[in-house]
């Protein structure tokens, strides 16, 4: 029944499973109820032009946050109360929900509320839960705490009830509030909130400014929309709020699951909008994978329907769409990232050589970004370890396909880290192993191609047995997605270090290296190696000596597989929403027909190469994407694709 509900829900969402919010600031006149309302129902427009489901206004925006003993006068509530009847009149034309912050008296008390508005109605109302009376604070002289107990408001007869508890469906998505302090406190109620359904949590604040306050303010509000799985939705009062003893900013800020969407510019003198599009739908896969979310929840909300406007996005999307979701993030901390990922392999490593007291490690070495990485991974677990870089033995083993510019970045990089280094060519072996099996060695096909891995894996592995070492793998994440790999060949090693590390993200990292470095030679072949195409090189070279078999021509652009690889892993996205996502994400680089193609041959490889993952070796995870068959992936060797591909042959 839960999941009928979610379906239905998902309907009154765009096909993506957003929903569209915007965080305001508009311009407050302190007492100036009637200014306020214009400038709310302004930026109200503004919101609905662009579709906004929901907007939210910062704390007792209505009246403005520092009106101080001004929230004893009668008329000034009495004109509050008018001027929400007169917001719920305005929605009646408007699309979006409108939330509020304002005074409102139940018998003797007078709470700090959210008011929720939308399709002509006042659906509710939730207090604020912790008033701070403190330093420059002392909501308490005028406001009541809230309480588990139900309050109504008598908004000019009408009945609002004033209730802590209480969540609102707004378009499918479930909406719970907070305002301002209840974000600081040691267990914000927004937790409680969460694990009882709601999927959105908007606070409205009026939070001054103050010198350092800023970050940790949008830290915290990262970690709660992280620690919640949740949209977090932030407004804070601003322009025209009185400077007597504060400042106040105007913070509009959005954010997802710990990743800020939306973010305003502060002192502007100008009211602000942040309007973006949340995931709903990515969220509710987050919260049903991670099992130990639901097991908090108690059942003491209650939902209230607010609104089930469809609004029609077209193929607008208001929020950005990484076309690289495994390397996103700023190049200027690009040292600290890529040291921390390399750490991560390193330390894998380097504590399996020590769980098996092992100082020798063998590793195969093409000249290609996978090995690359590889051995500088194995090279830093071994300074970890104090252990002498010539116990790392490095095979370049030429095959029928190497070209000279592979075999000589992989010499010089050997001899610049300092290890042992072999050449082993495999090319006379293979060619007794194919009049061995009977082989026409011109015809290249799989046999010809594979029986150069397999060969290159024997040697690898025999020369481990002749050191008492180990081998170590080089496969990477997004050929195992694929089955880029020779079952019992180079998909074999002892301690694979790239096992988790996804194309897009090994390049990531050998230019990391690249950047880092302090020698300029290693810089120079590691920028070489980066520049390299992509290539097994198991069929003969061009004339000119260049790569002629390039494995993206072959399988697809490895930025446009990990892609797709992040969405079905990560999120749990089905095809149609991955694929709608791709052709955003990479508009003017690949047609929608492209993408289209690779992800079939995606959905493809991917289920039908499962079993080559089934047999993987160990190997540390270093992100949230993983397909170890004893960690974060299992799956049967023989499960259908036709439910997948269906869908892609469809859209």
């Amino acid at each position: 029944m839960i999941k009928l509900l979610d379906f239905i829900n998902i309907l009154f969402m765009n096909k993506l499973g957003y929903i569209r919010v915007a965080a305001v600031s508009p311009e407050t006149k302190v007492a100036d109820v009637d200014f306020n309302i214009n400038e709310i129902m302004r930026m109200v427009r503004v919101a609905a032009e662009s579709h906004a489901d929901i907007a939210v206004f910062p704390e007792l925006s209505v009246t403005g946050y520092t009106c101080g003993d001004l929230l004893y006068q009668q008329n000034l509530l009495d004109k509050t109360e008018e001027a929400l009847l007169r917001l719920a009149e305005f929605s009646t034309e408007i699309g979006t929900v409108i939330v509020v912050g304002a005074p409102l008296r139940s018998g003797s008390r007078l709470f700090n509320c959210a008011v929720v508005i939308g399709n002509g109605k006042i659906f509710g109302a939730v207090p604020k839960t912790h008033l701070p009376n403190y330093n420059e604070f002392y909501e308490k002289r005028w406001f009541s705490d809230s309480s588990s107990i139900i309050y109504s408001a008598d908004v000019n007869s009408g009945i609002t009830n004033i209730s802590p508890r209480t969540l609102f469906e707004i378009n499918g998505a479930v909406v719970g509030i907070e305002i301002c302090e209840d974000l600081w406190v040691p267990v914000p109620p927004s937790c409680a909130m969460a694990v009882n359904g709601a999927e959105v949590i908007l606070n409205l604040s009026a939070s001054n400014e103050q010198a350092g306050k800023h970050r940790y303010l949008v830290d915290l509000i990262k970690q709660q929309s992280a620690r919640c799985r949740c949209a977090y939705v932030y407004s804070s009062a601003g322009l025209g709020e009185s400077s007597t003893d504060l400042v106040f900013s105007g913070n509009c800020i959005i954010a997802e699951n710990g990743s800020i969407l939306a973010e305003s510019e502060r002192f502007t003198l100008d009211p602000k909008i942040e309007i973006r599009d949340v995931d709903i739908q990515m969220l509710r896969n987050d919260r049903l994978k991670y099992s130990t979310f639901a097991e908090c929840k108690t059942n003491d909300y209650t939902i209230v329907k607010a609104s089930e406007n469809k609004h029609d996005y077209g193929s607008e999307i208001m929020r950005v769409i990484s076309s690289h979701p495994f390397t996103d993030g700023e190049r200027s901390h690009l040292r600290e990232r890529c040291d921390e990922i390399s750490s991560i392999q390193a330390w894998g490593l380097a504590q399996r050589l020590r769980a098996i007291n092992c100082k020798n490690t063998v590793i195969g070495i093409s000249g290609g970004l996978d090995s690359t990485l590889a051995l500088l991974v194995t090279v830093k677990a071994y300074d970890m370890l104090g252990l002498d870089r010539k116990g790392i033995t490095a095979i370049t083993m030429p095959g029928f396909g190497t070209t000279s510019r592979t075999r000589s970045n992989a010499w010089k990089l050997m001899e610049l880290l300092g290890v042992t280094i072999l050449e082993i060519p495999i090319g006379e072996a293979v060619e007794q192993h194919f009049k061995a099996i009977g082989h026409d060695s011109s015809i290249h096909d799989a046999t010809y191609e594979n029986s150069q891995a397999r060969e290159r894996t024997q040697i690898l592995m025999d020369m481990a047995n002749k050191t008492s070492g180990i081998v170590v793998g080089t496969g990477d994440l997004s050929e195992l997605a694929l089955g880029w790999c020779t079952y019992n060949g180079d998909q074999m090693s002892m301690y694979g270090v790239n096992a988790s590390v996804p194309k897009t993200l090994v390049r990531y990292l050998v230019e990391g290296y690249a950047e880092t470095s302090d020698n300029p030679e290693i810089k120079k072949v590691l920028t070489d190696i980066v520049d390299t195409p992509i290539s097994p090189e198991l069929l003969p070279a061009a004339k000119d000596d260049s790569i002629e078999q390039k494995t993206e021509d072959l399988v697809g652009p490895y930025e446009l597989h990990d892609f797709f690889l992040h969405g079905m892993l990560r999120h749990s996205f089905p095809p149609e929403k991955i694929y709608r996502l791709a052709c955003h994400a990479f508009s003017g680089v690949y047609d929608n027909d492209t993408i289209k193609h690779w992800l079939k041959t995606f959905y493809r490889r991917f289920f039908s190469q499962q079993f080559k993952r089934s047999c993987m070796p160990d190997g540390m995870k270093v992100g949230s994407v993983c397909l170890s068959p004893r960690g974060d992936w299992r799956m049967p060797s023989d499960a259908s694709s036709k439910l997948w591909i269906n869908e892609v042959e469809n859209l």
